[in-house]
């Protein structure tokens, strides 16, 4: 497994998509070669078919912050893409529920711990992202000096707005995605846009709203934390605000994996039906964070990630031999995160296999916020 490629952006949306679609050209365009086949296997959609429906979802994003298309357009120009191609990643978890492709299932392992619970008193958060392996193929490590909002870093497929990542106000972001019978494809906000949104928050309440204002287009958890030690939990089913779930870490520990845990969900969840391994994951991951409970560290959080119970569907995922190769997924990528230190740890592949690179951030996130409270 070769190193991510770290892509380091500045100046405003036209010229940070631009310098990302001319430094990342070759990997945003083997993304696109990898979801022709990925749409063309489940569903039987050839790729006009699928910018087609993609920009559907062009007024949704306007009305939710118009400066993405303009980074979206950007990113395509730079490439020497059609900006429908671009604007097909970013809105590739709703084709896949547009075209009936739910078998799909792209599981992730999430976490945060808080400084009651860790061993130096820092805000930790990450996940393992489970995916095709290919798209190890266009994973880059994203740096963006933004003339407006807080500069960020994410580990994100190449040509997508934002995956995992931290920003200069405090924020560390894990996801996982969310199955519901309501997920149909319908045009509203899509998934990689609200994840933009929330690294774009400046607190935890920007980032609820990034969730919550306007209408969703598919289901999603963002588990979002900050420096200060505070976090929150944030399921969200297709629709608008009345649609979302919230939950707090317990004893400074929370855990997501790919199904709805929340009070007040009263949709079917289609996640268990097509990711088994959730629960399994989720009770797993929540049992070895309580083990480390006060000593919990990036070394500690590093074995965690890479547990193999129930393998080969585990925190730690590998290929499942017994799938078409199509069906198969692994831990494409791992991240930890510690809010304080501004330092990431990264594993560029499976974390039982690949050892953490660490990253530290303190230069690219110091930036001051738009606010400051009281003396």
């Amino acid at each position: 497994m070769s190193r991510f490629p770290h892509v380091r952006v500045s100046g405003d949306a036209a010229q940070r998509g631009r310098q990302l679609g001319q430094r990342a050209a070759e990997r945003i365009a083997r993304s696109v070669a990898i979801y022709r086949e990925v749409f063309a296997y489940y569903a039987g959609w050839d790729w006009p078919r699928v910018v087609e429906h993609a920009a559907l979802y062009r007024p949704a994003i306007a009305a939710y912050e118009p400066r993405y298309l303009e980074e979206i357009d950007a990113i395509a120009s730079g490439a020497g893409l059609d900006p429908g191609d671009v604007l097909a990643l970013n809105v590739r978890t709703e084709i896949m529920f547009a075209a009936v492709a739910r078998a799909a299932a792209n599981e992730c392992t999430a976490f945060a711990a808080l400084p009651e619970a860790t061993a130096d008193g820092h805000t930790l958060i990450g996940q393992n992202w489970d995916w095709k392996p290919e798209m190890s193929e266009t994973v880059i490590v994203l740096e963006a000096e933004q003339d407006e909002g807080p500069n960020f870093v994410t580990v994100v497929e190449a040509g997508l707005l934002a995956k995992a990542g931290f920003n200069s106000a405090g924020i560390g972001l894990a996801t996982n995605a969310l199955v519901t019978d309501q997920d149909r494809g319908e045009p509203g906000v899509p998934y990689h846009v609200v994840l933009r949104g929330i690294l774009d928050s400046e607190s935890l309440s920007d980032a609820l709203g990034a969730v919550t204002r306007r209408p969703r287009a598919s289901a999603a958890n963002y588990l979002v934390a900050h420096r200060d030690g505070e976090a929150v939990d944030i399921e969200a089913a297709p629709g608008d605000y009345a649609r979302v779930y919230l939950a707090f870490p317990e004893d400074g520990l929370a855990a997501h994996t790919n199904h709805f845990t929340g009070d007040g969900f009263d949709l079917k969840d289609v996640a268990l039906w097509r990711m088994p391994s959730s629960p399994f994951r989720l009770h797993r991951l929540g049992e070895l964070l309580g083990q480390q409970h006060g000593s919990l560290s990036p070394d500690e959080l590093q074995t965690i990630l890479s547990d193999h119970f129930n393998y080969p569907n585990a925190i730690c995922a590998h290929p499942d031999t017994r799938l078409e190769p199509m069906e198969r997924n692994a831990s494409v990528a791992s991240v930890i995160m510690d809010l304080n230190s501004q330092t990431l740890w990264l594993a560029d592949g499976n974390p039982c296999q690949t050892p953490y690179r660490e990253l530290e951030y303190s230069a690219l996130l110091d930036k001051a916020p738009g606010f400051s409270p009281p003396a």
